[in-house]
């Protein structure tokens, strides 16, 4: 053991508490605690969200990486931070728009993008969803989707498992939910959903190589909700993405019963790695027999 570092997890009462003297981050997750203040944050933010959405005009900016951010992603991420680091002092935050959280590592982390589906939102078209979600040893393992303009909520339970909440939400109270599972996938008559913005001649190659009854197109984070609910049983991307656009519908689908998978060898698609930026992945129904890329 000399010279490795020690890393324990005790369970204690609905969290754990993760030690490693090697990690700066260290913290008591405590899970009944996180559920109700992510989720708050997230009905927050979207109701924000969605006053800038309906607005005759709202400003656009572009990013150094060419990409689109609009005062609703900033409002939305100001709101969640400080939500965030009033609840969880000491807890290591990366989001998205914090270019300063992107040099950050630790084994347990919240990971938030307060707006994904950007392009979404400025072309009104309502496929965007406010996401927040615990990391831990690689592992998405608590989370929060929220749709506002859809009015679809998704969550992980203190226990892990996956529900659907149905509106209007109260953010001091959580409403009717019911559990989700992933579907009962039939192999020779899949339902595929793929990116709304960002499909292309590779997604539609690999797509092609399954028998499929129904493909649609979905934004943002959406796609992996609807793989957790049934709603669909394939999930291919095909492109670049980062672990802010991934964690919070991974927590959910993984709390549904489903998988996510590196594109190219199939291994489990793991979180914290540097640049917090994703490889290619599938994200599926057990039931699915995946091809290879």
């Amino acid at each position: 053991m000399d010279g490795l570092p020690f890393f324990c997890i005790h369970s204690i009462s609905g969290g754990r508490f993760i030690s490693n003297p090697a990690q700066k981050w260290s913290h008591f997750v405590e899970y009944d605690a996180l559920i109700p203040v992510i989720r708050k944050l997230a009905i927050e933010a979207g109701t924000k969200i969605m006053q800038i959405y309906n607005a005759d005009d709202f400003d656009v900016k572009v990013k150094s990486d060419d990409s689109p951010v609009t005062e609703a992603d900033e409002a939305a991420d100001a709101l969640i931070s400080d939500g965030l680091r009033a609840a969880f002092p000491g807890m290591m935050l990366v989001t998205e728009e914090q270019a300063a959280s992107h040099g950050l590592t630790g084994e347990t982390f919240l990971i938030v993008d307060p707006l994904d589906g950007t392009k979404e939102f400025i072309n009104r078209r309502g496929d965007f969803t406010v996401n927040i979600a615990l990391v831990e040893g690689g592992v998405p393992t608590r989370g929060v989707v929220y749709a506002p303009a859809r009015d679809r909520m998704f969550f992980t339970l203190a226990d892990g498992t996956s529900v659907e909440e149905a509106g209007p939400f109260d953010p001091e109270k959580i409403g009717d939910t019911h559990p989700i599972r992933v579907a009962e996938s039939d192999n020779d008559a899949l339902l595929v959903v793929a990116s709304k913005s960002h499909r292309d001649q590779a997604t539609d190659d690999y797509i092609n190589k399954y028998n499929v009854k129904d493909s649609k197109s979905a934004g943002s984070s959406l796609k992996f909700c609807l793989v957790a609910t049934g709603e669909a049983d394939l999930y291919p991307r095909v492109g670049r993405t980062m672990e802010w656009d991934t964690a919070a519908g991974h927590a959910v689908l993984l709390g549904a019963g489903g998988k996510v998978v590196r594109f190219d060898d199939h291994t489990p698609l793991t979180y914290g790695k540097e640049g917090y930026a994703n490889p290619f992945f599938i994200a599926y129904a057990p039931g699915v027999k995946l091809k290879s890329a």
